[in-house]
């Protein structure tokens, strides 16, 4: 077991978006996990969330599926008591997306890559910051012959997140 946080560190030394420096930035989550791509904003969860919807649309990846997570965890409250909403979040939604050029690319470059699609994302939003996070591509593809495609992809998603978030 020892293997796996060498193999991270290792990884995140030579893949540059995968690198600590996510801590530095000011709209980190404040919590590096390899392999997990984060971004806070001030910005309300709903504008957040639409923005983000948007700009996936509007670069050809399209949206396949949403979920309100918070909601159905708010039905849960009684049955999990005690430990409901421990991090005190005010919501909590999801989307899975697709784009069929990206699909196209990495199945070219390594079918077995082809589990990167549907893609997803989750926003929530906790103590006044809007949190946009998502499984980074380039870790799924350590290894494979698709790792520049993977990073690519990576690169194109937080570029579009970050975009979307910033922009009046």
């Amino acid at each position: 077991m020892r293997f796996w946080p060498a193999f991270l560190f290792v990884l995140s030394s030579t893949i540059p978006s995968l690198g600590a420096t996510a801590q530095a930035d000011p709209t980190s989550s404040g919590t590096a996990v390899p392999g997990v791509f984060s971004y806070r904003t001030p910005m309300d969860m709903d504008t957040a969330y639409q923005r983000v919807y948007q700009a996936l649309e509007g670069e050809r990846f399209w949206v396949v599926f949403e979920a309100d997570m918070g909601s159905r965890m708010e039905k849960m409250r009684e049955q999990w008591g005690d430990d409901y909403n421990r991090n005190q979040l005010s919501g909590v939604r999801s989307m899975v997306f697709c784009n069929i050029d990206w699909t196209h690319r990495v199945a070219n470059a390594d079918p077995t890559l082809l589990a990167l699609c549907p893609l997803h994302l989750s926003v929530y939003r906790q103590a006044g910051m809007t949190t946009v996070v998502m499984p980074r591509p380039s870790t799924l593809a350590a290894g494979s012959a698709g790792i520049d495609d993977a990073v690519a992809l990576e690169q194109a998603l937080t570029k579009l997140i970050r975009d979307a978030l910033t922009t009046e």
